[in-house]
């Protein structure tokens, strides 16, 4: 099945080389949408001929969102590559948990770092920021666009010792509603996506006795995909949701706080 208006688009997907980022960057491709594919690490070897067989155009490109430059340079090289930019899907993420105070024997034992933090905050959030400020002009220049912010139901509820990512994550929901009001008058739709527990390849190495607490918390009885996201993303930016525009929509199989 496939997307209404897609046809062509200009898209980037950024943290594409693995988990929701890699599955959002096919799923485009099989719209035969033009994909950059923006990544920090190295792309997979055959990840072009992925992207091309899907039906895509792609064009990868190394890209730390954390440079406002290097993003800058790499928006500019996308939108002389096809002439425009139609959507940005600001995947990119890290984490780095760790409790705000652990406190032990009456002391504390130990406490997020600024490192953490800061790294976090600096992908989570200031990437977000970056991608978005250098590709708005050209999506006002086109008479519209999409830009899709990856949020997490930890930026709706919070989660133990995830300070930073939660933070990050409720920040780019504030993006959204805020870029929403700003730039609806250039035809420019923003929403975020909260996904729940899904099945990356982070979430792997994560004990089985955990994964099953997570998976008996989910109302639907399993966790999702990254493929389940990609579809969110999809739908998002296309003209069957062309009057959508400042919300979150969560993509975690149910999920309600405290069940």
């Amino acid at each position: 099945m496939t997307a209404s208006g897609l046809r062509n688009k200009v898209v980037i997907v950024t943290g594409a080389a693995a988990g929701i980022g890699r599955a959002t960057a096919l799923r485009f491709a099989r719209e035969q949408c033009c994909v950059a594919a923006w990544d920090v690490a190295e792309m997979p070897a055959d990840f072009a001929d992925q992207l091309k067989s899907a039906g895509g155009e792609p064009f990868l490109r190394k890209t730390d969102v954390t440079d406002a430059q290097d993003v800058a340079a790499g928006v500019r090289e996308v939108a002389e590559r096809w002439g425009r930019i139609d959507v940005l899907i600001n995947n990119a993420g890290i984490t780095r948990d760790s409790q705000l105070v652990k406190w032990k024997d009456g002391e504390a034992a130990g406490t997020m770092s600024d490192d953490a933090f800061d790294a976090v905050v600096s992908v989570n959030l200031k990437g977000v920021f970056n991608c978005a400020r250098s590709a708005v002009p050209y999506m006002i220049r086109a008479g519209g666009g999409v830009i899709l912010n990856a949020s997490s139901i930890v930026g709706l509820y919070g989660n133990f010792g995830q300070t930073n990512y939660a933070a990050a994550k409720a920040g780019v929901i504030s993006f959204a509603q805020t870029w929403a009001r700003e730039l609806g008058k250039y035809n420019i739709r923003i929403n975020a996506v909260a996904p729940g527990f899904i099945a990356t390849e982070l979430v792997r190495t994560i004990p089985e006795k955990v994964m099953q607490g997570m998976i008996a918390h989910t109302p639907l009885g399993r966790m999702g995909t990254p493929e389940d996201v990609a579809e969110a993303y999809v739908w998002l930016a296309s003209d069957a949701a062309s009057f959508i525009s400042g919300v979150v929509l969560s993509v975690d199989g149910g999920l309600v706080l405290g069940t």
